[in-house]
């Protein structure tokens, strides 16, 4: 089983990270057991040359003299002949030495000599030692034992406390052997399970990601000529990536609208780009086909003007729009944002427009329903000139769809933490048909919007596009024969207007 990995690919970090951990965790499990080997085995090593130790004082016997002097009896030893040991009475007479080494001396200092190691256990007569005898390391208990002589012998019916100091060491090598070989043990026993879980832990983690490689491998097929995005199940089914699923469902969805939008507004504009073009070059020829009189002529220039106007009119707007929407989204957190204030704006766009509806007799009524008063600022998250591009656009819709001398009226209200501005005319109204597509780019199912107006399609377009870059909301409710309402919500801000 090979399984190709990228040493940069998360798969591979994991792998590396688990297996750190599980080399790691075997070192301290070898380290752990060899702390427990040594002392459990040095410790039971200690119960046996404290055993030896007492079996040596059990071989000092009464010499059955006048003295009651004190000998070690040969026949009662049982050592082991790599074993030492040396026997001393209270007053420094050797009773016994084994032949393999030539001993301490009675006179050994209380405290262990510079190549030895005290370790008392709780009895104050006793002391464990680790000597170096003939090059080989030896463990050693010094201890003071005592042996009950003469009793009653020479009329003395309780005997005679004799104190004896006894030495016996053993060499530690198979102590060290048995350890280390446990140890080894251990090991090997680690080394094997890394060894074996290893490759079934990189085979797993490998399996497990494999939703996230299908769900990479699917988006990676994604393209502007193919949109079909199918999620794999086990991708919807996996909570760490049922998340990243549905994001990267949500941004292809926007960026199918947003690739499908940008097309039709590339064919939509070159269509209107070049009837604009092929009217202009119509009326250039049909004045260069003959002679013409001079009023003739006169005509003639000015439909090319008209025409040019138009087309430049036409172009303008389209970069508005395209500048319009190329700005970032106001979003609170990366700033403050340019804010205007909205009376200030509405009340020079009336004033613009004034002339305009007077021409056509129509009376604009202004309304404003702000707790503060008109005076106070009612700022929203627009910069001027796009708030008094999409007031007037609104505006001048409204004035030019209404009868002569009819009213549009204007109101401002503040609901919550937004303002929501109102235009209502009294117009003919828009369809059913044509309302939902009312705010696409170059639509003209109203008659009144066509080319002989003078409209390009494109101004509800760009007020629309100026309240969703605000996160702002724009609503058109019209019946046939009534007329109709736009609704414009905006977030406020606590920022100072722009003058």
């Amino acid at each position: 089983m090979k399984i190709p990995i990228n040493p940069r690919s998360i798969t591979a970090r994991l792998i590396t990270a688990v297996l750190a951990v599980e080399l790691l965790s075997s070192i301290l499990v070898v380290f752990l057991s060899f702390g427990y080997e040594r002392h459990s085995h040095f410790h039971a090593f200690d119960v046996l040359i404290r055993g030896h130790a007492d079996s040596l004082l059990g071989a000092v016997q009464d010499s059955e003299d006048a003295n009651d002097s004190l000998i070690l009896d040969p026949t009662a030893l049982h050592t082991f002949p790599s074993d030492v040991y040396e026997v001393y009475d209270s007053g420094g007479h050797l009773l016994g030495r084994s032949p393999n080494w030539q001993g301490l001396g009675f006179a050994l200092p209380a405290a262990p000599p510079a190549n030895s190691h005290g370790d008392h256990h709780g009895d104050s007569h006793s002391e464990f030692l680790n000597l170096k005898i003939n090059g080989q390391d030896y463990r050693a208990l010094r201890a003071l034992g005592t042996r009950l002589v003469g009793p009653g012998d020479f009329g003395d019916h309780d005997g005679k406390v004799r104190t004896v100091v006894i030495l016996y060491g053993a060499p530690t090598d198979k102590v060290w052997h048995a350890i280390f070989g446990t140890v080894e043990f251990y090991a090997a026993g680690t080394l094997f399970l890394l060894l074996v879980t290893g490759p079934l832990i990189a085979w797993l983690l490998h399996r497990g990601l494999a939703p996230l490689r299908q769900l990479a491998a699917l988006a990676g097929q994604v393209s502007v000529d193919s949109w079909h995005f199918n999620p794999p199940s086990s991708a919807r089914a996996t909570p760490e990536l049922a998340p990243l699923t549905h994001a990267i469902e949500e941004v292809l969805l926007r960026l199918q609208v947003s690739f499908e939008q940008q097309r039709a507004f590339v064919s939509d504009a070159a269509h209107e780009l070049k009837t604009a073009v092929a009217v202009a070059k119509s009326s250039l020829q049909l004045l260069a086909m003959k002679r013409r009189t001079p009023d003739e002529y006169q005509a003639g220039l000015d439909r090319c003007l008209t025409d040019s106007q138009r087309l430049e009119e036409l172009v303008a707007e389209m970069l508005t729009l395209a500048r319009i929407e190329a700005a970032p989204v106001s979003d609170p957190s990366s700033g403050p944002p340019h804010s205007t204030d909205l009376i200030s704006a509405l009340r020079q766009t009336v004033a613009t427009l004034s002339s305009v509806a007077d021409l056509r007799g129509i009376h604009i009524e202004s309304q404003f329903e702000i707790a503060h008063g008109e005076s106070a600022p009612v700022t929203v998250p627009v910069p001027h000139d796009n708030l008094s591009l999409l007031l007037s656009n609104l505006l001048l819709n409204a004035v030019q769809h209404s009868p002569f001398a009819s009213t549009v009226s204007l109101r401002v209200a503040i609901v919550g933490n937004a303002t929501i501005l109102t235009i209502e005319d009294h117009g003919d109204g828009i369809s059913s048909e044509a309302l939902p597509h009312i705010f696409d780019r170059f639509y003209r199912g109203d008659p009144s919007r066509n080319r002989n107006s003078g409209g390009t399609g494109l101004g509800l377009a760009i007020a629309r596009a100026i309240v969703v870059k605000a996160r702002g909301s724009i609503h058109l409710a019209s019946q046939l024969g009534l007329g109709t309402t736009a609704t414009v919500r905006l977030p406020l801000t606590t920022q100072t207007p722009a003058s």
